[in-house]
């Protein structure tokens, strides 16, 4: 028997209860088979990580708070400093339960167009046409675009949070988590691009307003924070070699920054397969342990089971 951690099934179902639809109407929402939903609510089968994702974002939820009933419940990833902040819980009542659905689909049509055609080029009558909502809907909810931009930066860290999580919890070895958390952050999904799309347009209006940049170094800390703690996991059971965690989380997390920018500006010979190789390369040069002279080394690992593919549905 496949059992669920304690705990997450009835969350899953209070989640379902307060989104006021039936048990079979929510999995259709969410793209899960009932049958499957429902044996995963009964503790007798897992959700898979795509699944607990697919709840938490429709929800919003975190996906720890779906596992651990704290969204800044220690786990494998670092919580966004704000987790406290958020409702760990979507409100039970029918009119605010409406008003959250709203403002996370104006949030999701923008997060999409400014990923795709630039926060420049957006208009409120765009995200309207992407929402399929009106126009003074979306105005008062948010009279700036600007505070439209804080907002695809917070979902992106929410994303990338909830993704980590999911993917993260049930790998125990700290060696074999920072080459999936490595591969989760490769922009080989159209998702995972658009992801990095908002990142790269962050990092610009950061250098020009101040405002942005502090929201920015928030929200990038979490990052630095989740490879630190996995590379101080690994220094701990032996996986990786005596090293400074927060040193070398700035060398792997530039590296990423680097590469991530190179491939998706497309600079020839620049692809995620060889952004990979070169990050396995840093992990296994850097920091895997050194091993005395003549001693047998060990066969190279199987390779990640994500490559690129995003867990989003």
């Amino acid at each position: 028997m496949d059992e669920a951690l304690p705990g997450l099934p009835e969350r899953v179902r209070d989640v379902i209860s307060r989104s006021g639809r039936t048990q079979r109407a929510f999995a259709a929402v969410i793209g899960i088979d009932p049958t499957k939903l429902s044996k995963a609510l009964k503790g007798v089968r897992r959700f898979t990580a795509a699944e607990l994702i697919r709840i938490a974002d429709h929800a919003g939820v975190t996906v720890n708070w779906l596992l651990n009933g704290h969204d800044d419940a220690l786990t494998v990833a670092a919580a966004p400093r704000n987790a406290s902040a958020t409702p760990s819980l979507p409100p039970a009542d029918t009119d605010s339960a409406h008003a959250q659905s709203v403002r996370r689909r104006i949030i999701e049509a923008a997060w999409q167009l400014i990923a795709e055609h630039g926060y420049y080029a957006v208009r409120i009558a765009d995200i309207a046409d992407r929402s399929g909502l009106p126009a003074d809907i979306i105005s008062a909810q948010f009279p700036s675009l600007r505070g439209l931009l804080d907002e695809t930066l917070r979902s992106s860290v929410k994303q990338a949070f909830d993704r980590q999580v999911a993917v993260l919890h049930e790998i125990p070895d700290a060696g074999d988590r920072l080459l999936r958390l490595i591969e989760l952050q490769l922009p080989g999904s159209e998702r995972l691009r658009l992801e990095w799309s908002i990142w790269v347009q962050v990092w610009t209006e950061s250098t020009l307003d101040p405002r942005i940049r502090a929201l920015h170094a928030d929200s990038y800390q979490r990052w630095h924070d989740t490879i630190v703690q996995t590379l101080r996991a690994g220094v701990d059971n032996g996986a990786f070699r005596p090293l400074d965690p927060d040193e070398t989380a700035i060398h792997l997390s530039a590296l990423i920054d680097g590469l991530g920018i190179q491939v998706l500006t497309g600079r020839p010979g620049r692809t995620v397969e060889r952004m990979r190789a070169t990050l396995h390369a840093f992990v296994a040069d850097r920091l895997a342990p050194v091993r005395p002279a003549g001693a047998e080394t060990d066969p190279p690992p199987d390779p990640p089971t994500v490559h690129g593919k995003d867990t989003r549905p």
